[in-house]
């Protein structure tokens, strides 16, 4: 245990201790935190103006097309087409609505929007939905339908969302717990991806400077191997923890800083918010937020932490076994996708199944499998799992551990006194057996 644990503290220190990491760790969440308001404050600006020229051969569907932050429009219906075209080609403007002259039954599938780019789907979509609109009340004219009683008579309706008890709850629920599980399912991902790199990179070299010929004389390699895991994975977890404290101390710096003149252009204010939601969007504010109490945040977060652990340690012990069995990251390619495939899966699986069906066999089954369970099942968690899942899923991941290390470790002490040689899947399968 003594060796073990003089292991882990050389793999801390000599990380720690690395200029490189020294100046990430700071560095990190600075430029982190720089580009997040840099984003933010350019989402702020408004985009340039766009001219839209609009000629109206009919002359009644002109007034309905209204300037905005983003588009003006201009009624040139007098001049010639073809003079519109050619302008387009000088970049006048960003486009041409043309609507010629025919039937209403015709029209509706003549109508053109000429320009030099392919213009966004949304906005062909917003052009075909105003002259849609005239052209259905001018249809109801037709036929002497009074557009006045029409309106009066839609209904709006807002569905009022109880639970079974009979308390009041608020749509979009299923969404801010799958926002809270796969934030935490994500950074799961990326740790792993981060720091697992690390331990190949450390392994890989010792071995080419043959430093591991010395150490592995008077260590077991299952030994070396677990130290370097552990070793990394502290560190990892010192420099997270560091850009954790260090990222909300600069946001909140930048956010009083330059919060005001960043959210001037966007402010929310309840004017908006009811046109918005003509519901009120501010008196259910208070459902919220008990809804946010009363979801299981101590499970969460306890189980963030076993995951991670668990997690990190399973993907870990690939990590060093591919870089105990190559000599060098270029040879390790063809190994670790294999390792990334599952983490990807999990999240793909995560937001595709849990938001509509939490319980359901596909999210139950993966959030039980160990390669996959540590993103899926927090995803699962705010929804609320049966207990028992959650203690098999993490008896699972921990002894699905247990074993990868077993047989990693077999490849490791193979592997890692092995030079100039590309190994292959059916070598790595002999060095098991």
């Amino acid at each position: 245990m003594s060796i073990l644990s003089l292991i882990i503290k050389r793999e801390f220190i000599a990380k720690v201790r690395n200029k490189s990491f020294i100046v990430m760790t700071f560095l990190s969440p600075l430029l982190l935190v720089g580009i997040a308001v840099f984003v933010g404050y350019l989402a702020s600006m408004k985009s340039d103006m766009k001219r839209v020229a609009i000629h109206d051969e009919n002359g009644f569907f002109v007034n309905e097309f209204k300037n905005n932050d983003e588009f003006n429009y201009f009624d040139l219906s007098a001049i010639p087409i073809q003079k519109l075209k050619d302008s387009l080609l000088l970049e006048r403007f960003e486009g041409v609505i043309y609507i010629p002259k025919d039937s209403l039954v015709t029209l509706q599938k003549s109508i053109q929007f000429i320009s030099n780019d392919s213009p966004s789907m949304d906005y062909v979509m917003d052009i075909e939905r105003i002259i849609a609109k005239k052209i259905t009340l001018e249809n109801y004219q037709k036929v002497g339908l009074d557009t006045l009683l029409i309106n009066t008579a839609k209904a709006d309706v807002d569905i009022v969302l109880k639970k079974a008890s009979g308390e009041d709850t608020v749509k979009g629920l299923n969404e801010i717990k799958l926002f809270l599980g796969g934030a935490f399912g994500y950074l799961i991902m990326m740790f792993i991806i981060i720091y697992g790199n690390f331990v190949m990179r450390s392994v890989i070299e010792e071995k080419t400077n043959r430093i591991i010929e010395i150490i592995i004389s008077s260590v077991k390699p299952f030994q070396l191997m677990m130290g370097k895991i552990i070793g990394n994975s502290l560190a990892g977890i010192l420099q997270f923890a560091i850009w954790s404290i260090l990222g909300l101390l600069l946001f909140f710096i930048f956010s009083s800083l330059f919060g005001l003149q960043m959210g001037a252009s966007t402010a929310i204010t309840p004017e908006n918010l009811n046109a918005v939601n003509p519901s009120s969007f501010t008196e259910k504010i208070p459902l919220y937020i008990e809804e946010f109490k009363q979801l299981p945040l101590g499970t969460l977060l306890v189980s963030f932490v076993i995951y991670f652990i668990g997690g990190f340690f399973l993907y870990s012990s690939f990590y060093a076994a591919i870089g105990a069995a190559v000599d060098n990251e270029t040879d390790s390619q063809q190994f670790l996708l294999p390792i990334i495939l599952p983490l990807i899966l999990g999240v793909y699986i995560g937001f595709f199944t849990v938001l509509n069906d939490p319980h359901g066999t596909v999210a139950t089954v993966f959030s039980l499998i160990p390669l996959t369970s540590p993103i899926v099942m927090l995803m699962r968690i705010p929804f609320g799992v049966p207990w028992w899942q959650l203690v098999l899923s993490i008896l699972l991941l921990y002894a699905t551990f247990l074993f990868v290390v077993w047989f990693a470790a077999k490849i490791y002490r193979v592997g890692i006194l092995m030079y100039g040689k590309k190994p292959t899947w059916k070598e790595l399968y002999r060095w098991l057996k």
